[in-house]
């Protein structure tokens, strides 16, 4: 039996952790764009994945970019998945093209099936991987079990924490 609550199993992410991921995630991506190796825009699936792609449009050299939000949630209560803003007409061309769609995590899978469904020809990349979602993704760096929780940098702040025995 498993006493553990569902977070405890936790992967902690600092800032220079997530930039030294999303920099090794554009050098993974470099070269292999379907323009002669080139990518023609970034998109960021917000809000996680904001941060990486802005690191990795500076580390390709991409000038053009924009995000698409997807949300399921209302109140803390999952419901249906709904794109709430998408991505401009003119950055995502044929179908996602040339596009490098850019999240900090893929989970259980959903939100990439519903942009990949969108725009099938992007080209999905995510700094952290599950297993139940890995089949949406075409990139990534590390994966994690599903059962882990990943801690982003901005998600925490720093406080502090009692020692694990006796008191300061």
């Amino acid at each position: 039996m498993n006493d553990r609550l569902p977070h405890e199993k936790g992967f902690h992410v600092s800032w220079d952790q997530i930039h030294r991921d999303a920099r090794a995630l554009a050098w993974r991506l470099s070269g292999h764009g379907p323009d002669e190796g080139s990518w023609r825009a970034v998109v960021a699936i917000t809000r996680g994945g904001l941060v990486p792609a802005m690191i990795v449009a500076r580390e390709l050299d991409l000038r053009v970019c924009d995000t698409i939000s997807v949300k399921s949630y209302e109140d803390q209560a999952q419901g249906e998945l709904r794109v709430i803003k998408a991505p401009q007409t003119d950055v995502m061309g044929d179908q996602g093209m040339g596009v490098l769609v850019v999240d900090d995590l893929v989970d259980s899978g959903k939100t990439l099936e519903l942009v990949r469904a969108l725009y099938p020809k992007a080209h999905y990349a995510t700094v952290y991987a599950k297993p139940s979602g890995k089949p949406q993704v075409d990139t990534y760096i590390t994966e994690v079990s599903q059962d882990t929780w990943i801690f982003f940098p901005w998600d925490m702040a720093l406080q502090y924490v009692q020692p694990f025995k006796g008191k300061d």
